[in-house]
């Protein structure tokens, strides 16, 4: 597996600062009939995800610990609700401008990493536009940087343990992992289906896409 210095700190935050100020230029001609649009996460809309792009670029622990407890000490809960609150109390101007003022932010919530922005990033964009039918390309460098953070840390994906006893092969990029029949496909691909994104599986191929789709049949 590739080591998670394919990119300095620095550059990874220049990657956060491009995704955001790109995902603003991509959603500023969009009607408000988009921003409504179901978002692949199961019961956000397209402006729910935005919102919570908004919220993560401001993060503090007392907030967090507030919504914490209206969730009931859910935290998935928490940061739904909080994101689809904030959606609901701004204009869709208003959350536009709030993105844009976000570029620069350079804040990680306690136990996350710049890595983690940068991941919620590149899959949070690929959740707005797939629905939509927008081809929204992933950096391959930055890509990178992000599986290589979801598989070598556990919660919310525990995707190394979800994916034991396959190898994990990137097509277009320099990075695997994991051990047995392969799983292969582009890294963004490879990034999706980490996360629990089906619409990725598309993508895959090898030998072990069929076994897992049989081992993972509830």
């Amino acid at each position: 597996m590739t080591e998670d210095t394919t990119m300095s700190t620095e550059h990874i935050w220049r990657a956060v600062a491009a995704e955001r100020a790109g995902l603003a230029e991509l959603l500023a001609p969009m009607p408000e009939a988009g921003w409504d649009h179901p978002s692949l996460c199961d019961g956000w809309r397209v402006r729910d995800v935005v919102a919570h792009i908004v919220l993560s670029a401001r993060a503090d622990i007392g907030s967090i610990l507030v919504n914490l407890i209206r969730a009931r000490g859910s935290l998935h809960r928490a940061i739904r609700d909080t994101a689809v609150r904030h959606a609901n109390h701004v204009t869709t101007g208003q959350l536009l401008d709030e993105l844009r003022d976000s570029v620069d932010a350079r804040v990680t919530a306690i136990g996350t990493t710049p890595a983690d922005r940068l991941m919620d990033l590149l899959v949070h964009g690929q959740d707005i536009a797939l629905p939509l039918g927008i081809a929204w390309e992933m950096p391959k460098a930055a890509a990178v940087v992000a599986i290589d953070r979801i598989w070598t840390t556990g919660a919310p994906f525990h995707a190394r343990k979800k994916f034991t006893g396959y190898r994990l092969v990137a097509s277009d990029a320099e990075w695997a992992a994991g051990e047995g029949p392969i799983i292969t496909g582009p890294v963004a691909a490879l990034l999706l289906i980490l996360t629990g994104r089906r619409g990725a599986w598309d993508q895959i191929t090898g030998d072990g896409a069929p076994m897992f789709a049989e081992d993972a049949r509830p």
